[in-house]
């Protein structure tokens, strides 16, 4: 028994070009030089194993550099600040490092690196144009910290921005203070320019009380002495200057007072100067003395 075989003419379009591409691709298997790719493989794992363990010792040689340097703190910052300096430059040197280490490997697997770096320097410029601000904040935040300006406690005048009162917080892009009347600000370090700190040294402070000059002007004296020294006692581990009389000063429009000047540790001069007012009024007005409130008009 014989059989026809019958082949449809419409199906060699679509396998010959199929044949074809199998030809082509057995062919481009068969001259990869295998040895020569193996090759290239383990070179280039050895060499990015060998950078990545080389950066990896240079990161813990950085790291230990750095906060040994801080460590021994040579110039005397506070523990804030030292911790704030010391977490920048190991954020610096981090990055620093990380970008090297991504240009070896680019290297090293041959790609095109002038042009990626190209492509980044572009994207940078457009972010930095956009972000002058901020960079601002860091760079003017850096040397506040570093050349010691201002610390957390110090109480501060910022002329430009007419605001003053006490450092609550210090950062690479905000600082915080707080007023008088307990009114948190939160200030860009761009915006800082003039500072004014009370808070280094000693202060001095002026207490001033009201007086009637018609009265017995030596007798007010002597008791506003005795208020001093009372004080002096109270706080005699903030008073470095005790208390003194400077005499009867002319307050303008018509009123006069006996002045007392001494110096204070820093951060004490305003509850020194209140309490200091308070004990010399308290005394001279017990002794029958009055304190005027109005403007005195001598004849």
């Amino acid at each position: 028994m014989f059989y026809l075989l019958t082949t449809d003419s419409s199906d060699s379009p679509i396998i010959e070009p199929a044949a074809q591409q199998l030809n082509a691709l057995q062919k481009w298997w068969s001259e990869i030089d295998w040895e020569v790719v193996v090759g290239i493989i383990i070179q280039r794992s050895l060499s990015i194993l060998f950078i990545t363990l080389l950066f990896f010792v240079l990161n813990r040689l950085v790291t230990f550099a750095i906060k040994h340097m801080f460590g021994k703190n040579p110039y005397r910052f506070s523990i804030v600040r030292l911790t704030t300096l010391r977490t920048l430059v190991l954020n610096v040197s981090h990055y620093t490092l990380a970008f090297f280490y991504t240009y070896s490997l680019l290297a090293i697997l041959g790609l095109p690196i002038g042009s990626l770096i190209a492509g980044a320097g572009i994207a940078a410029i457009a972010i930095g144009l956009g972000a002058q601000g901020f960079m601002n904040d860091l760079i003017t935040g850096f040397f506040i910290i570093f050349e010691q300006q201002i610390d957390i406690g110090d109480y501060v005048l910022l002329k430009d921005l007419n605001l003053e009162g006490t450092v609550n917080a210090i950062g690479l892009r905000l600082v915080e203070l707080q007023s008088l009347d307990g009114t948190i600000h939160f200030i860009p370090n761009r915006h800082i320019t003039t500072v004014s700190n009370f808070s280094r040294g000693d202060r001095r402070v002026l207490v001033d009380v009201r007086i009637n000059p018609s009265e017995d002007i030596e007798d007010i004296k002597r008791l506003i002495d005795s208020a001093n020294q009372q004080l002096a006692e109270e706080y005699s581990s903030f008073i470095k200057v005790n208390p003194s009389i400077f005499g009867m000063v002319d307050l303008g429009n018509s009123n006069y007072a006996i002045r007392t000047t001494l110096y204070v540790e820093n951060g004490k001069q305003l509850q020194i100067q209140q309490d200091l007012l308070t004990k010399s009024i308290s005394i001279l007005t017990d002794a029958g003395y009055s304190i005027p409130n109005t403007p005195i008009t001598l004849k």
